[in-house]
C-alpha cells in the first residue's frame, strides 16, 4: 500500500472505528458472544493487525503470496460465530474510510488506488479467515460425522472426546 494512502487511513482511524461499532450495532447478535457491546474492544487491536501487517514487507508478501481468494465467509460451516458479523461491519467501515481517503487523494492513479483497495482487503481477509478459524475450533455445534470419529467440521476428534 502507498505510505500516503496509508497514513491518510491512520488519521482516519477514529472514524473507522466509530463506523465500525456503529455498523455492530445496527445487526442483530446471532448469539451472546456477538454483543456488540463485547465485540467493540476488539476493533482497536484488529486496526492494529491490519496496520502492522501493511506496514511489515515480509507479513504482506506472505499474505498476497497465500492469496485471500477464499472469502472468510465459507469458514463458519454453522454461521454462529460472533465474528462473521464483526469482520462483515470492518469489511464495509474500512472500505467506506479507503474510498473517502482515496477521494481525498488528489493525484492518485487508478492502479495505484486499486492495489491498496485490493491489499487492504487481503489483509483484512487473512485476519478473518485466521480468527475465524480460530473461534471455529472450539465450537460446540461441531458434530459427528455418523460411524466415524470425525468432526462434521474438520479432522479427528480429540481423544478426551471419544465415546
Amino acid at each position: 500500500m502507498q505510505e500516503e494512502l496509508l497514513t491518510a487511513l491512520r488519521s482516519r482511524r477514529p472514524k473507522i472505528r466509530e463506523r465500525w461499532a456503529d455498523l455492530l450495532h445496527a445487526e442483530r447478535a446471532a448469539t451472546p458472544l456477538g454483543n456488540p457491546d463485547a465485540l467493540v474492544h476488539l476493533i482497536d487491536w484488529t486496526l492494529d493487525e491490519i496496520e502492522r501487517a501493511l506496514l511489515q514487507p515480509a507479513t504482506r508478501k506472505r499474505i498476497l503470496r497465500r492469496t485471500a481468494a477464499v472469502d472468510y465467509r465459507h469458514e463458519c460451516p454453522c454461521g454462529r460465530n460472533p465474528l462473521l458479523g464483526y469482520f462483515a461491519a470492518a469489511e464495509q467501515a474500512l472500505q467506506e474510510g479507503m474510498i473517502l481517503v482515496q477521494a481525498a487523494t488528489p493525484g492518485l492513479d487508478a492502479i495505484g488506488r486499486d492495489a491498496s483497495f485490493e491489499e487492504l482487503q487481503q489483509v483484512l481477509n487473512s485476519i478473518a479467515r485466521r480468527e475465524i478459524e480460530a473461534f471455529c475450533g472450539v465450537c460446540q455445534f461441531r458434530t459427528r460425522a455418523p460411524d466415524r470419529n470425525e468432526c462434521t467440521v474438520g479432522g479427528p476428534l480429540p481423544a478426551f472426546v471419544h465415546t
